[in-house]
């Protein structure tokens, strides 16, 4: 990502309607981190969107905040949970400028850190120390760069992970391939050889980053 886009952008993509990255349902590298019993305590979703994951672990009796800088994706999130008839909570918070949201024991994060640049990228990973506690685990789900003439959003190396979640603070445990479900666009279209609105699992990094 060369520049990270503004918040407003995503606030537009959500008020407009369904952005690719919005399937109806948990990511199933989350579902399935979620039946590993992988993400425990006091949980933050940061870039939770229309709140997909939020309310699945909710549901699951998890402790669990859902927050995003975007107020429309908020009100959607919000929305859904009342639906779905789940007390998920959730908060309009900037990731790369948190506040005290108070302490983490689990951080999971579907596509948010890819979307910044490099710079906002190490920001984001600085305020995140503050808020997980010491053992804590941030799970992190992002696009991988595959080389194709067209990518499915922003995507990283897994050197950039590494880069941002540095020591003494961060120790990187693991990075591990899996795939990410999103929904192709238009402007997709050639590039994958389906036609709009089929669901396709693109390359992702699953990163395993543990709070010195």
């Amino acid at each position: 990502m060369e520049s990270t886009p503004q918040p407003d952008f995503f606030d537009r993509a959500y008020a407009e309607g369904d952005p690719p990255w919005v399937i109806g349902e948990p990511q199933p590298a989350v579902v399935a981190l979620a039946d590993r019993g992988e993400l425990t305590g006091r949980i933050l979703e940061p870039g939770c969107g229309t709140g997909e994951h939020t309310v699945h672990l909710t549901r699951l009796g998890l402790d669990v905040l859902g927050t995003d800088a975007s107020p429309t994706a908020i009100a959607r999130a919000r929305d859904r949970a009342r639906d779905h008839g789940v007390a998920a909570r959730f908060a309009v918070t900037d990731a790369l400028d948190p506040g005290d949201l108070g302490r983490f024991d689990t951080v999971l994060d579907s596509a948010l850190f890819h979307v910044f640049d490099p710079g906002d990228q190490a920001r984001y990973a600085r305020g995140l120390a503050g808020l997980v506690r010491s053992g804590g685990v941030v799970h992190l789900l992002a696009l991988a760069r595959t080389g194709a003439a067209a990518e499915f959003g922003p995507v990283i190396d897994a050197a950039a992970i590494r880069a941002a979640f540095t020591g003494p603070v961060w120790t990187v445990e693991e990075i591990a391939s899996t795939t990410y479900r999103g929904i192709v666009t238009t402007d997709l279209a050639d590039a994958y050889g389906q036609p709009p609105g089929t669901v396709v699992d693109v390359p992702a990094h699953l990163a395993r980053i543990v709070r010195t």
